[in-house]
């Protein structure tokens, strides 16, 4: 037969949905309380208390020491040894006491203490068990709904879950003692209790809805792949046979729809459309989209993006309202989905192959105008290669030696006229060029202060040549001739001359650049004109 001792803690136990060992440390604890209350709050206090009587043993611990400084803490070796004769320095003996009353405030310590951590224990038990239950469905009644914030306040039965206004459907009206399935987001540890958040549009509560009305989904013989959801508004489910022989769309239908309108009714008249899933991408899309019937899917696999065509008269039915049936489906397949008609398809490709048509054309006549420059550019080079070896022969006489200008100036070649208009323009530089070249200018000075410096000389008349004479061919001094290849020297290496193919202009234009002075060096950076 029970004490009255175990019937109270049975009681207990049960009205708390708590353990009796739970309960019995709650009730040891509150002791220790009371009875520093009384005799002390430094002493090391252990409790015993027999679960069949409820008789409490009290135990005080007591360090032996060679020298006692705290009486309440410490004892010495032969007060030790004669409670427990195998007691040695350094260790604690427990020495039971008896104490006769509690005064009324201990008692209401230990009372105070047995109600807390029987609320700590419950918090506790709560926690684990939705701990374990987060992800899955709850049902719940609604206790309160905050005017200001919208949140819905929820009983679990033992502990209450927060429906913020984010996870409410939109539209969806609440009221007092209204009965709602919800989903179990997260759960917090706080020190009020567990903190408990439930959703009713997470899409892991369509997920759990599906296991609850189709037993195949239950029993693993249908598998939901992928769930794309806009709650209160529209769901795409994707959903794959793993035996032979079962239609996993019609098992989530049910017959006449019966399964899948219970679903419906839950959420609110959320609408559910309900398509297998397939390995192939393409054809995986093109069910994506239903009820709108699919032409053709082209893949971009490095983008990650499908084009799929539709017939014109179903391209608003695959596009859906503002476009939610292709965000739907691109949100189910991973996919970002562009939908067009076949007109549209057709138009398309049209300007296409037009434009690539074109593009062809262009490279083409671009790789002929470059093939007809090179064979310009190679003909030009030969001549003036040609022209280079005449001129270090020296077959020319000396009267040819001419400035390039002037050489220029009487015949101009149809390549060079882009050159003369440039120079044209450069024309007021043409005396700072002059000055550029140093010894010239140093030469021409002296010469003429010394014909000012010179004495004049007398005119002597001058004398008539004999009768039968004849002038001898003039003979041209061979210091002229090696002043004259030095200019020319000069010249050639002050300028320099390059051959190129003009695109603008569509012909072979000869470029030249100017050295800055005889001294300098040519500049990598100056343009040639």
């Amino acid at each position: 037969m029970k004490s009255e001792f175990e019937i109270a803690i049975t009681q207990l136990c049960s009205d708390r949905n708590l353990a009796p060992e739970v309960i019995l440390e709650a009730i040891e604890a509150a002791l220790i309380s009371a009875y520093k209350r009384n005799y002390g709050a430094n002493q090391n206090i252990d409790v015993t208390l027999d679960p069949h009587s409820g008789q409490a043993r009290v135990f005080i611990k007591k360090q032996v020491v060679e020298e006692v400084e705290d009486d309440g803490i410490e004892m010495t070796l032969d007060a030790a040894r004669a409670i427990r004769p195998d007691a040695e320095i350094g260790e604690f003996v427990d020495i039971e006491v008896k104490p006769r009353n509690f005064g009324r405030i201990a008692a209401q310590t230990a009372k105070q203490v047995i109600m807390q951590r029987i609320r700590e224990a419950e918090r506790d038990s709560v926690y684990l068990e939705y701990a374990d239950r987060s992800g899955e469905i709850v049902n719940g009644v609604v206790r309160n709904i905050d005017s200001r914030s919208q949140n819905v306040t929820l009983s679990l039965g033992k502990a209450e879950a927060l429906l913020p206004r984010s996870e409410q459907i939109p539209g969806e009206q609440y009221r007092f003692n209204q009965r709602l399935r919800v989903y179990v987001v997260e759960v917090e540890r706080t020190g009020h209790g567990p903190q408990i958040t439930v959703s009713r549009t997470h899409r892991g509560l369509l997920r759990r809805l599906l296991e609850l009305e189709v037993p195949e989904i239950f029993n693993g013989a249908v598998e939901v792949k992928a769930i794309a959801r806009e709650a209160g508004s529209r769901s795409k489910v994707a959903v794959a046979a793993l035996q032979p022989g079962v239609d996993p769309v019609g098992s989530c239908v049910g017959m006449r729809g019966v399964r899948i309108q219970n679903i419906v009714n839950e959420l609110s008249g959320e609408k559910i459309d309900v398509v297998p899933w397939a390995a192939d991408v393409q054809e995986f899309i093109a069910n994506a989209l239903s009820p709108a019937k699919v032409v053709s899917v082209y893949l971009n696999e490095e983008e990650k993006t499908a084009k799929v065509v539709v017939p014109d008269r179903s391209l608003s039915l695959a596009i859906g309202r503002e476009g939610q049936n292709a965000r739907l489906a691109a949100k189910l397949t991973g996919w970002r989905i562009d939908i067009r008609s076949e007109t549209e398809a057709a138009e398309e490709a049209e300007r296409l192959a037009a434009e690539a048509l074109e593009a062809a054309q262009r490279a083409e006549a671009r790789e002929e105008a470059r093939r007809a420059a090179a064979e310009l550019l190679a003909a030009a080079e030969a001549g003036l290669e040609d022209e280079d070896i005449e001129l270090e022969a020296g077959d020319l006489p000396v009267d040819a030696w001419a400035p390039e200008e002037a050489l220029e100036s009487e015949e101009t070649r149809p390549e060079d006229e882009a050159v003369e208009a440039s120079e044209a323009e450069d024309a007021p530089l043409a005396g700072e060029a002059a000055v550029a070249e140093g010894e010239d200018v140093e030469y021409a000075k002296e010469a003429e202060e010394a014909q000012a410096t010179a004495p004049a000389e007398e005119d002597e008349p001058e004398l008539a040549a004999p009768e039968g004479w004849e002038a001898p061919p003039p003979v041209f001094e061979e210091e002229d001739d090696e002043e004259e290849e030095r200019r020319r020297s000069r010249d050639k290496k002050g300028r320099q001359r390059i051959l190129e193919y003009d695109e603008r202009l569509g012909r072979v234009v000869a470029r030249k650049k100017r050295k800055p002075s005889r001294r300098g060096a040519w500049e990598d950076d100056e343009d040639w004109s």
